[in-house]
């Protein structure tokens, strides 16, 4: 008997507020391939809310073309000034308001553990994490984007593909007061 194979849309984003960058691939059965990547320029809009409404519909648009079935998107890092961050907040919720409203589940990646997924390096420049990308979907040089932001949205794409192949451990441990906690009794006092 054969079990037909499931194929899976996967879009990644990179929230930004002057570039977001996104990246949508295939899943089927174990192989991923990239089928777009891009990004969504914001930097003729002056006014905050003007970018917010365009991300939203970009994001509305990126969604009615591919028809993902999950979203990945990368959670803001954590900088000293507030009113970035505030910023960067807001785009990403518009992102992440856009694929809810098309009922699309989200995963939120730290952009340590992109890094760390796709190069093994979460300290990795944007340029490593694009060339192993590029190396690991065999994208063509030539199809690299100018903006690296576009590889960062694929990339969190990939470490989501990457995490439904490896999915956590339910009965891993985060310190030892989890351990603890998960195992009372064979702790003595």
């Amino acid at each position: 008997m054969i079990i037909p194979v499931k194929e899976k849309i996967i879009l990644g984003i990179d929230p930004g507020t002057t570039i977001m960058g996104y990246g949508v691939i295939r899943v089927v059965g174990t192989k991923a391939e990239m089928i777009a990547m891009g990004v969504v320029d914001l930097r003729k809009f002056g006014n905050h809310y003007l970018k917010l409404n365009h991300i939203y519909k970009r994001v509305i648009g990126i969604i009615e073309s591919y028809l993902p079935d999950e979203l990945a998107i990368e959670a803001p890092f954590f900088g000293k000034n507030v009113q970035s961050m505030l910023k960067l907040g807001r785009a990403q919720g518009v992102a992440m308001a856009a694929a809810l409203g098309r009922d699309i589940p989200i995963t939120e990646y730290a952009p340590l553990k992109i890094k760390m997924a796709i190069t093994g390096n979460g300290q990795a420049s944007k340029e490593q994490v694009a060339d192993m990308l590029r190396r690991m979907l065999h994208i063509e040089i030539n199809q690299m984007p100018v903006f690296l932001d576009a590889t960062d949205g694929l990339a969190a794409a990939y470490c989501h593909y990457l995490q439904m192949e490896r999915p956590e451990q339910t009965k891993g441990y985060s310190n030892w007061k989890d351990f603890i906690t998960k195992n009372p009794k064979r702790i003595k006092e």
